[in-house]
């Protein structure tokens, strides 16, 4: 069975406190987006993970992937299969791609050997594999608040937009992206925020890790700048990555606008 994991943008993210776990508490619209993996997913006689495409570091056995065939395999007696995933969503880029493909592991198990789960309960799966994972099993605009994985049904239509999706190729773990953060309750509650037109967004709607990471790294605040300059109704950085994305009316030609960097455009649904 063939699927394709998508990846995710957040249209702002405020980080609201830190939690007796060590993580955070966040608020943000998780909104999914095109820029897909390819997963596939069939019966064998043995156990096997491959990949191709963006080589993935770290130990193969670790991979989302298998975690999520692992955490089923514990409840259901799941035969061996062979996962292959073909990688084009870049790795820690503030996109959750790999959250996507371990949370589409679920659902092409769930329906590959019919084990009838529901909704909630591959949630439940899927957030013992990491916070925004849980996100990916409905897969459709959300407010997302808690760890990432709570949600509310939020209402932001963006369908018939052009996103442009530019990662510049920096990497930014996760520790130095919310050591510079103050966590605070933000000025403006998001989903009212994002109940404005999209023209006033620029002046509302903020990921909070740009106030330290923008400064730190010029080049991704070029390529924010550069989106603006090109037109878009709305710009901003994605998660704690280094993926900027933008927000048009209207299909853009980019030309020779980052060509050094990894770009991906299309419409939003």
């Amino acid at each position: 069975m063939l699927t394709f994991p998508n990846a995710k943008i957040n249209i702002g993210l405020h980080i609201t406190a830190k939690r007796a776990d060590g993580f955070h508490n966040l608020e943000s619209c998780f909104y999914p987006v095109g820029w897909s993996d390819a997963l596939e997913i069939l019966p064998a006689e043995k156990l096997s993970f491959q990949s191709s495409g963006i080589a993935i570091p770290g130990d193969p056995n670790h991979n989302l992937c298998l975690k999520a065939y692992q955490l089923l395999k514990a409840d259901f007696d799941l035969p061996p299969v062979q996962i292959h995933l073909h990688k084009v969503v870049p790795i820690g880029a503030g996109m959750g791609g790999g959250s996507s493909d371990g949370a589409f592991t679920i659902k092409t198990l769930n329906q590959l050997f019919e084990l009838s789960l529901s909704t909630e309960a591959m949630q439940n799966y899927a957030r013992k594999l990491g916070s925004d994972c849980a996100f990916f099993i409905e897969n459709k605009a959300q407010f997302c608040f808690g760890k990432g994985d709570e949600f509310e049904d939020i209402r932001v239509d963006l369908a018939g937009k052009t996103l442009v999706l530019v990662n510049p190729m920096i990497h930014i773990s996760t520790a130095e992206a919310y050591s510079g953060v103050k966590p605070q309750a933000p000025a403006i509650h998001l989903p009212e925020a994002l109940a404005a037109p999209i023209e006033t967004w620029k002046n509302s709607v903020v990921n909070d890790f740009e106030k330290h990471l923008l400064p730190k790294y010029p080049a991704i605040a070029q390529v924010k700048e550069e989106l603006y300059t090109l037109g878009a109704s709305y710009a901003s950085m994605t998660g704690s990555g280094s993926t900027v994305f933008g927000i048009f009316d209207n299909n853009i030609a980019l030309n020779q606008a980052f060509s050094n960097y990894m770009v991906w455009q299309g419409i939003l649904d």
